[in-house]
């Protein structure tokens, strides 16, 4: 309840998942295996693609319905590209036929998306039916699930938490297909991890603004985490340019820790006021220690800088030494 609160005072609407079950006061699923919001989801590909003939709105909401990808981690690469990029879709005009990208999301004004924190979202896998804790959906997809323990069960810590994620991935597996963020905690610890994060690369986030850590002092992680980026603001900006996935063999999907979210956000808007006419033409530095994913960073900020208007096609150099930076 605290958490729905929270959520509710950063920009979220709650909604009880009883509500809207198949058999709930106001059904928005057919059945308890679709995990998509499937109503809001189209209204949202409407109110952001009005260009956009009907036709192939409803060919994007199909291909976000259908990855059709068979393994999970990158059928979440698909998807992840599909939130980030848009979601291409051919249609004829003038006697043309013409290309274009279906958003899913409008990054750039907050306002345009629907934000909805649901508990009690009842799932049914092939064998069985899950409730996690939490799901938070944007404009109808399920893009953060948290899990929360009991603070007060002594037998139920947050790595409690992290098994059953591990298990919901078995037994409800389409709806870690959308995931971009886990969350797992028991009211004093609180971590995020992405979907092939294990236990140990599950971290806090430990600081709302970039400036002050721990605001909500020690028992406060959790609260920390909520605020400082499951906020729709700062969400929005994370999921555009702070997921990433790696591919060396072996596919792995990273997502940016708080102090590399803080660096890049600094650092964009340093290099903006340093590169407008009368700027000092100096970017500056971020002094990074070792181990705290400092290529993730240049990466992130190289992703950033490049979709910044005011800065009109950047040239980034990249200098590494070592080969396995190349990748």
């Amino acid at each position: 309840q605290e958490v729905l609160s929270w959520l509710v005072e950063t920009g979220y609407r709650h909604v009880c998942g009883y509500d809207i079950a198949p058999d709930g006061l106001s059904p928005e699923r057919e059945r308890f295996q679709q995990v998509l919001l499937l109503g809001r989801l189209r209204e949202a590909i409407a109110r952001l693609n009005p260009q956009v003939p009907l036709v192939a709105r409803e060919d994007a909401l199909q291909q976000v319905l259908n990855l059709d990808v068979p393994v999970q981690l990158s059928a979440n690469r698909a998807f992840h590209s599909l939130l980030v990029n848009g979601v291409p879709v051919e249609y004829q005009s003038g006697g043309e036929t013409r290309g274009d990208f279906v958003r899913l999301i409008d990054f750039a004004d907050e306002a345009a998306n629907e934000f909805l924190a649901v508990n009690q979202f009842s799932i049914k896998g092939p064998k069985h039916t899950r409730r996690p804790d939490i799901i938070l959906f944007v404009n109808g997809l399920p893009l953060v699930l948290l899990e929360l323990k009991n603070p007060a069960d002594t037998h139920a810590d947050i790595w409690k938490a992290y098994d059953q994620i591990e298990t919901y991935k078995e037994q409800i597996p389409d709806v870690f297909q959308y995931n971009e963020i886990l969350v797992i905690s028991d009211g004093s610890e609180a971590r995020m991890g992405s979907l092939s994060a294990n236990a140990e690369r599950f971290m806090q986030w430990r600081t709302v603004d970039g400036a002050t850590l721990d605001p909500f002092g020690q028992f406060g992680e959790l609260e920390t985490l909520v605020r400082g980026v499951l906020s729709p603001a700062y969400l929005l900006d994370y999921l555009r340019f702070f997921v990433l996935f790696e591919d060396d063999g072996g596919l792995v999907k990273k997502i940016a820790g708080y102090h590399q979210f803080h660096a890049v956000r600094s650092a964009i808007e340093q290099v903006v006021r340093a590169s407008r006419p009368g700027g000092t033409q100096k970017g500056g530095v971020v002094w990074h220690t070792q181990g705290s994913g400092k290529s993730i960073t240049m990466t992130c900020f190289a992703a950033r800088v490049m979709q910044e208007p005011l800065m009109e096609n950047p040239t980034i150099v990249v200098i590494t030494d070592r080969n396995d930076l190349d990748g």
